[in-house]
């Protein structure tokens, strides 16, 4: 087995010990409030089952062969009325807390994502529960609002850090961890039984001070500049990412 490499501390305390840095003036923050988030390609609202299930049923229904289920702890749903029980059990939970991502163009919701492990004292929180339908993957939206939710963490409530973590057979989320900019950070060998079967589980994080650079990025990812007339991208979001060492 390789040794692991302990960091270098730069701080020692009084007795010499190496310490992390100081955190001058750090007080709790508050919790997420149940409030929308609104971009240009989409809006954040706290999940309804009355307003969004018949939106989310029949969005989710594209995804015929279930694929988008697999590395979720619900799911696939029989019809509107599943959809509608399920969201009642969650919609007014706390922690995770649910948003349903709407569509400005259509104003119909594709999908839902959440804040979950929301730990005000210690500033962190987790972005996850994310289940974008067909209709939203791949497009403006979907980036859109991770960038919604970044920067209510970040900017508005002012946390120190935002996790990500996925199954780490579901390629697809790792994938996306990454171009938004979260940094791997290292694999909880049998973290969960879902499903019925193990799971290990990838963790990724975005910290405060890294967000700045990021989210320049995205909004310039983001801009009316970079779509054509057809929304489609001038430029990937690599393009404007900064090129960050994954050691």
């Amino acid at each position: 087995m390789v040794p692991s490499e302990r960091p270098v501390a730069a701080h020692r305390n009084h007795l010499g010990q190496p310490v992390g840095a100081l955190v001058d003036g750090w007080t709790p923050r508050e919790p997420p409030p149940r409030t929308p988030m609104v971009g240009r390609f989409c809006r954040l609202d706290p999940l309804d089952s009355t307003t969004h299930a018949d939106d989310l049923y029949e969005a989710h229904s594209l995804d015929t062969e279930g694929r988008n289920w697999t590395y979720l702890p619900y799911g696939p749903f029989a019809s509107a009325d599943e959809v509608a029980d399920w969201i009642k059990s969650v919609q007014t939970g706390a922690d995770p807390q649910f948003f349903a991502i709407v569509d400005l163009a259509t104003t119909r919701a594709v999908g839902w994502t959440s804040f979950l492990r929301i730990d005000p004292p210690m500033g962190c929180i987790e972005i996850g529960h994310v289940a974008f339908s067909p209709v939203i993957q791949r497009t403006p939206a979907s980036t859109e609002a991770n960038y919604l939710m970044l920067r209510r963490v970040f900017d508005d409530l002012g946390y120190r850090r935002c996790e990500w973590k996925c199954n780490v057979y579901n390629a697809p989320s790792w994938d996306a961890a990454e171009r938004l900019g979260f940094r791997y950070e290292g694999i909880f060998r049998q973290n969960w039984v879902q499903n019925g079967r193990n799971r290990d589980n990838a963790w990724f994080a975005i910290t405060s001070d890294e967000w700045p650079v990021l989210r320049a990025a995205l909004e310039n990812w983001l801009d009316p500049a970079n779509f054509d007339e057809a929304n489609t991208q001038r430029h990937p979001l690599a393009h404007y990412m900064p090129r960050v060492s994954k050691s």
